[in-house]
């Protein structure tokens, strides 16, 4: 588990530093909504209702709606010389008996873990809460946000346990369970024998979420069967800011190659006669007696003996005479 909260309980002259850690989990399946035609997931816009644009984040400010109806902007500005107490310290308030702490009042509960060296004042703070069975309230900062809160045991572990305000607690006034219909001993008695009869000691293991297990065995099944399965499909819409930049980069350069290959092969498709080539390229290189020697045609025996007789006249006679017999075999 990683820490979402580090500070220090505090009361009288005692300071625990600790750490907190979510404490539950939520085990629902969670689905995504879809096109039915297709499986794409459907996309929401943040869409301004005045103007129809679609706004980025850095664009979106808090509003407080009027009773009249008027909507008053707010920016950090507004925020900032708010009272809010330190974010680092839990304050305990007072000690109470805990069964004077309704649950009603629970809303999310957190594990406190010592940090440091400071175990020994932590395990001092959990026995004295057992022992007196009281229950420490206590003021915490999470998130900017000010909590009544408790701290209880549980197991071995000190837990804070964030409390909703009073006035979140909705009435319990229902007209109809106030009825002045008097009820007889007897049928009391009989009530109180059926709880007894029912009566038993609370182990939650002993429960199972029987709807997400019947909901995971009829995906699982679904998927097996290749009923419904719907494969993905590459989404040709932007997301936005949300962009990987090393796949467009690829996709980038994978089409500037493509587009390269198919215009060197546009370019090499008229052809060059090769003959023609050659000849130019023998005219042009007259500066290298070796390649026009490799590129000239066999010489018969009385030439080579004229070659070896003559003086740099018949070399250059022997150099220029294939020229003419090339152009004839072409033509």
């Amino acid at each position: 588990m990683q820490a979402i909260w580090k500070g220090s309980v505090a009361f009288g002259l005692v300071n625990i530093p600790v750490k907190a850690f979510v404490a539950t989990d939520n085990h629902d399946v969670s689905f995504r909504q879809v096109h039915v035609a297709d499986g794409g997931r459907i996309q929401y816009k943040k869409v301004c209702s005045v103007c129809g644009e679609t706004v980025q984040q850095a664009q979106i400010a808090k509003g407080y709606e009027t009773e009249t109806g008027e909507m008053l902007v707010l920016d950090d500005a507004d925020f900032k010389d708010l009272p809010v107490r330190t974010s680092h310290e839990i304050d305990v308030v007072e000690f109470v008996p805990a069964e004077q702490v309704d649950p009603i009042l629970f809303d999310k509960t957190y594990y406190l873990e010592p940090d440091g060296k400071a175990v020994k004042a932590y395990r001092l703070l959990r026995e004295a809460l057992r022992q007196t069975d009281r229950t420490a309230v206590v003021m915490v900062t999470l998130r900017q946000k000010t909590h009544l809160a408790a701290l209880r045991v549980y197991e071995d572990v000190i837990t804070l346990q964030t409390l909703l305000w009073p006035d979140e607690v909705r009435p319990a006034s229902f007209p109809g369970v106030d009825e002045d219909e008097e009820l007889r001993p007897q049928e009391l008695a009989m009530a109180a024998s059926l709880v007894e009869s029912m009566a038993s000691d609370f182990d939650p293991t002993a429960f199972r979420d029987e709807y997400r297990e019947a909901v995971l065995a009829m995906i699982e099944n679904k998927v097996g069967g290749g009923t419904g399965v719907v494969a993905p499909v590459e989404e040709e819409e932007s997301r936005g800011e949300v962009l990987d930049l090393m796949a467009a980069l690829e996709a980038s350069v994978a089409r500037a190659r493509a587009g390269t290959e198919k215009k060197a092969t546009t370019d090499k498709a008229p052809a060059a006669e090769p003959k023609p080539e050659k000849v130019r390229a023998v005219k042009s290189t007259s500066k290298s007696p070796a390649k026009k020697a490799a590129k000239a045609p066999a010489k018969t025996a009385s030439t080579r003996a004229k070659a070896k007789a003559s003086t740099k006249s018949a070399a250059a006679d022997d150099a220029a005479e294939p020229a003419p017999r090339r152009r004839a075999k072409t033509a």
